[in-house]
């Protein structure tokens, strides 16, 4: 995620892309009693427990939740911009891996209709944004188990009080977007990146009017006035990466080494302006980012540029990233964002933190990222892009740890610039050679799951065969600026 450069000095808010607490509405509660009475008789049996309201993670208690491991999200839903409503069917497998009674899942303000698990009704109550549903008969570690659910209502931004994020209605359409959460706007999910699964997704929108999410465009029909948009994304995804956005654009398509390109951009920009030019961009920068990064992880290639002042931001969108419209003003050249967007799909997409702490992982490395293309570009090198940085730097850079950086300032400033300047400190110290086998290796050795900064450390000292954990933990974690590498 990158928001605009001027955006980037100041503390981000949470429900946008930024981070300024946990939502309210997402705090920790007992379960209502009627949680409590729906628990029908045999529906577990002795050792069977609910499944955790949240993935453990030390920033956001609720987010995702604990019991199952998720494989497949198969989405059917149907949108009507003019009256704001969206009805919608989830069915998601998954497999316990504890011994289940009930188990959570995340929806934010739209209502259920129905719940089943394996073609059984069962029943479900709402505690604000957390779904707790409970099927007929306990689920065993290891079952495997389908969910199906319908629901409906008007979707709105995860936290009203600050429309940055979720599910954000425009004039003639819509767009899902956000960091660390956005998923649970529109449709019932384990909403951590902890918990990547495959996704299809099919979209019923009036007829003329584009849907596009993510991955491979399935097929597309026409029927009564409506129009239904196929997708399918096969790799592994975080929830808050799975995109949707609905409205009148310019869509364009191609084919890049076999693969489809898909981009788009808002009817309402300018025909032929910087945004488009930025776009037809997107794989001659992929390839670049290969070359130092290792083949590119997805099946489709592609990026959306929208039309709403609310999003100054952009995000990473597995395989087709977002752009708000700011960055296409004409006054810099564009291409350093989509740099860093696509610097993510390798690190925030097909490698993912397993905990949200661990956030200069993908955004320290996409910073890099914006330096190697600017170096490619006849700009200035990276040497010259790290020793700019580190000059320029104030204090306030430095009393926040990019290592574990708390989630008030999960997209601070620190995370994005302390962790480039990592990785050059560490380029410094392991010499060119080794440097990129390590951040190829860590692509490679994680493609399609999830990692951590004590996993890159260990590979960066495996690979390297130098004791590391002194560098990192100055250039990452001490509150103070640390010395040139020697």
């Amino acid at each position: 995620m990158r928001r605009q450069v001027a955006a980037l000095a100041v503390v981000l808010a949470l429900a946008g892309c930024g981070s300024g607490g946990p939502d309210p509405a997402r705090s920790p509660a007992a379960l209502p009693s009627s949680a409590a009475q729906a628990t029908p008789a045999g529906a577990a049996g002795t050792g069977f427990q609910p499944g955790a309201p949240g993935a453990g993670d030390p920033y956001f208690s609720t987010y995702g939740n604990g019991g199952y491991d998720v494989a497949s999200y198969q989405l059917k839903v149907r949108y009507d911009p003019a009256a704001n409503q969206l009805t919608g069917t989830a069915t998601i497998k998954a497999t316990a891996t504890a011994n289940l009674s009930r188990f959570n899942l995340d929806l934010a303000g739209l209502t259920v209709q129905s719940v089943t698990v394996d073609g059984m009704a069962a029943t479900s109550v709402r505690d604000k944004s957390e779904l707790v549903i409970t099927p007929a008969r306990g689920l065993a570690r290891g079952k495997s188990f389908t969910v199906t659910i319908a629901y409906g209502g008007q979707p709105g931004p995860i936290n009203p009080a600050q429309v940055t994020g979720g599910f954000l209605r425009s004039g003639d359409g819509a767009v899902a977007i956000g960091e660390p959460e956005s998923a649970s706007a529109w449709f019932p999910v384990n909403d951590h990146p902890s918990d990547k699964a495959t996704y299809t997704i099919e979209v019923t929108v009036p007829e003329g009017v584009s849907a596009l999410s993510n991955g491979v465009l399935a097929g597309r029909s026409t029927s009564g006035g409506w129009t239904t948009w196929r997708w399918a994304e096969k790799a592994p995804m975080a929830s808050y990466l799975v995109l949707l956005a609905i409205g009148d654009y310019r869509v364009t398509t191609g084919e890049h080494d076999g693969k489809p390109v898909v981009t788009a951009v808002a009817a309402s920009l300018p025909a032929g302006g910087s945004a488009e030019r930025a776009l037809a961009r997107t794989t001659e920068i992929t390839d670049f980012l290969a070359t130092k990064f290792g083949p590119y992880p997805f099946d489709a290639y592609g990026g959306i540029v929208i039309d709403d002042e609310r999003v100054s931001y952009a995000l990473e969108t597995q395989t087709r990233p977002v752009y708000g419209p700011d960055f296409f003003d004409g006054a810099v050249d564009p291409s350093w964002v989509v740099a860093h967007e696509l610097a993510h799909q390798w690190y925030g997409d097909s490698v993912s933190v397993r905990q949200w702490r661990d956030i200069w992982l993908n955004e320290g490395f996409a910073t890099y990222a914006e330096w190697l293309w600017d170096e490619h570009q006849g700009g200035p090198s990276v040497a010259q892009s790290f020793d700019l940085a580190y000059r320029r730097s104030n204090d306030a850079i430095w009393r926040v740890s990019a290592g574990d950086p708390g989630s008030g300032n999960l997209l601070s400033r620190a995370v994005y610039q302390r962790g480039a300047m990592t990785l050059q400190a560490l380029r410094m110290t392991v010499g060119d050679d080794t440097f990129f086998r390590i951040l190829k290796t860590w692509a490679a050795e994680k493609r399609g799951g999830n990692g951590d900064t004590g996993e890159f450390i260990a590979l960066a000292e495996r690979l390297s065969g130098k004791s590391l954990r002194s560098l990192f933990d100055a250039w990452l974690y001490k509150r103070s600026q640390p010395p040139l590498p020697s």
